[in-house]
């Protein structure tokens, strides 16, 4: 019996240490575009990190936006699969969004640099909670006929977004 339409969403948290290709890729493109963009609100240069460049400027909140172009076409190379999460089968679970997130970073130094990718789905059927793993299904579940399924367990950065109990009534 299914219980909810969900939405997940996974947060990849990439750094100096990212050990991926991909990660180091998005590190490194992202890093230089910081370099680049955030001269804009710290024309004197006498802010070093990005948490000072915005407190002392807030439009430097646009730069999560800015720094998305330059990594853009790494991510759309995951043909919207994210890179982490696996279902109990091995197969890459499917994102309908992705979201770039600058966390910090510093003029001077590249080791503190840290940026994020927000991996959503699309609305999900949860046909039923088992301890730490979620049923779900990406189909139309109407109770008629049997639907594809897939299993996923919660894991540390994998959070669920959205949810909207479905009321008995339509289940039947």
């Amino acid at each position: 019996m299914y219980k909810a339409k969900v939405k997940l969403v996974y947060k990849q948290v990439i750094d100096e240490a990212s050990p991926s290709g991909f990660e180091k890729a998005i590190f490194h493109a992202s890093y230089q575009e910081f370099l680049l963009k955030s001269q804009a609100y710290n024309r004197d240069g006498k802010f070093k990190t990005f948490s000072k460049i915005k407190a002392n400027d807030g439009r430097a909140n646009s730069l999560h936006y800015k720094l998305s172009f330059s990594v853009l076409h790494f991510i759309a190379q995951l043909d919207n699969k994210m890179p982490v999460v696996r279902d109990n089968l091995g197969n890459k679970v499917a994102f309908d969004v992705a979201r770039f997130e600058l966390i910090e970073s510093h003029v001077d130094d590249i080791t503190v640099h840290k940026v994020a990718i927000n991996y959503e789905t699309e609305v999900l059927t949860m046909v039923e909670l088992m301890g730490e793993y979620l049923l779900l299904s990406a189909g139309n579940v109407d109770g008629m006929e049997p639907v594809s399924t897939f299993m996923v367990r919660m894991q540390p950065n994998l959070a669920v977004s959205s949810y909207q109990e479905i009321p008995l009534q339509q289940m039947i």
